[in-house]
């Protein structure tokens, strides 16, 4: 099957039951979710893959991927950048959008099930990523993206990877306001900053390397995470369409390379729904079914210069995001809209970018 729309209510469930089943047959028994067999691991992508159970109805193997998390969570809230085997691969940087990613995937599975015993039970490490994260907030409202071994900040940030914990942020503050928590109002002021910092002053990211702007998450990110909302948001997607979307392939993971990736596809098209753009965002998603392989599992890219293939894995984030976008699309479940509507008030008070906010723990 090459073509694939969908619309509301009716989730494919025949034809996405070998692709859940992928992830569950790469899930080791501890819990973690490498990118493939004998693959590494890495705090948000098997968050991505653990959403993706939560989706197609697998609870309880999505409760042993956040119980590894918790298992592998550092003292000061952290993980490290990538696991191999459950040991660090590398202890150079910890990424802070990694971190706060289980954040979303707590709230995800809550508004999947409404269990709020596990919201309950999870939100001690949630609490602990979160103020780790936010240690690292600049002054100036954007997040720093990673973090030394020995404690330092790495001094700049990224679009992408702030966007992230801008959402990541709505999710915590909705955990601690639906358990009563008084951390929530703190969360907050930070979450004002960094959404702040990312709508008026581009000029605090990419401060020491090239604009990530080759790259599309950049140009769609914004409006997966709630940043550029209607007008905006449709302006958005209209500026850069031609620049990165191909048609009957999916969409460029930079703009310079003749590479389609389906991830970033999936999440151009949970941006798409963001946008009111809902017949855009049904076509590109029944492309990308063309890259399912017969395992269930979803290639990772397509060169279409070459039409090969590349590379030749298939990882579970990516088996996470088709359904994630094939429950947006459908309304599966409770959490179908979590990346097409902020919760959250516009909380947008369009603060100086110089001015501090408190940095108490």
């Amino acid at each position: 099957m090459k073509n694939l729309l969908l619309s509301k209510g009716f989730f494919p469930e025949s034809l996405l039951r070998p692709t859940i089943n992928y992830i569950l047959q790469t899930q080791l028994p501890n819990g973690c979710i490498p990118w493939f067999v004998n693959g590494k691991a890495d705090p948000w992508d098997h968050i991505e893959a653990a959403m993706g159970l939560t989706i197609g109805g697998e609870l309880a193997a999505a409760r042993r991927a956040y119980a590894w998390l918790v298992q592998e969570q550092l003292d000061d809230g952290s993980w490290w950048a990538n696991y191999l085997d459950d040991q660090p691969v590398d202890k150079n940087h910890r990424e802070t959008n990694f971190i706060a990613y289980i954040a979303t995937g707590v709230w995800h599975y809550y508004l999947v099930t409404g269990d709020v015993g596990f919201l309950r039970e999870f939100f001690p490490p949630v609490k602990k990523a979160i103020d780790f994260v936010l240690h690292y907030q600049s002054p100036t409202g954007e997040i720093y993206w990673a973090v030394a071994e020995d404690g330092s900040a790495k001094k700049d940030a990224l679009v992408t990877a702030s966007n992230s914990i801008y959402k990541s942020l709505e999710c915590a503050i909705l955990i601690a306001e639906t358990l009563g928590e008084s951390c929530g109002e703190n969360w907050r002021a930070r979450y004002t900053r960094l959404g702040n910092t990312l709508r008026h002053h581009p000029e605090c990211f990419d401060r020491t390397w090239e604009p990530k702007t080759r790259f599309s998450m950049d140009w769609f990110y914004p409006i997966l995470t709630g940043i550029a909302q209607g007008k905006a948001a449709q302006q958005r997607i209209d500026s850069k369409w031609a620049t990165f979307v191909e048609s009957n392939i999916g969409c460029r993971c930079v703009s310079d390379e003749p590479w389609v990736t389906v991830a970033e596809s999936c999440e151009l098209t949970l941006a798409l729904l963001a946008a009111g753009e809902h017949a855009k965002a049904v076509n590109l998603f029944s492309w990308l079914h063309q890259f399912m392989d017969e395992d269930g599992g979803y290639w990772t890219g397509y060169n279409f210069r070459d039409q090969v293939i590349w590379p030749r894995e298939k990882t579970t984030w990516t088996a996470g995001a088709i359904l994630l976008a094939a429950d947006a699309l459908t309304e599966h479940t409770g959490a179908a809209k979590l990346f097409l509507q902020p919760t959250l008030d516009n909380l947008d008070q369009s603060l100086p970018a110089t001015t501090e906010i408190s940095l108490s723990e």
